[in-house]
């Protein structure tokens, strides 16, 4: 199956508990950190729901 890269650019600091609770969920620890995750329904959801907090890497 086709992985995705995903970026973390933004804060969680000001944003919803639903919102820090998915950065988690996708397993970021810090800004910057770029991880790589399968390109599931689910994962696409989470990105979208944080989707002006992240940014997808080519």
């Amino acid at each position: 199956m086709a992985k995705i890269k995903i970026k973390l650019v933004k804060s969680k600091i000001g944003k919803t508990e639903r919102q820090k609770r998915t950065v988690d969920a996708l397993g970021f620890k810090k800004i910057g950190q770029v991880i790589e995750k399968e390109d599931t329904p689910q994962v696409r959801g989470m990105i979208e729901k944080i989707k002006h907090m992240i940014e997808i890497v080519e």
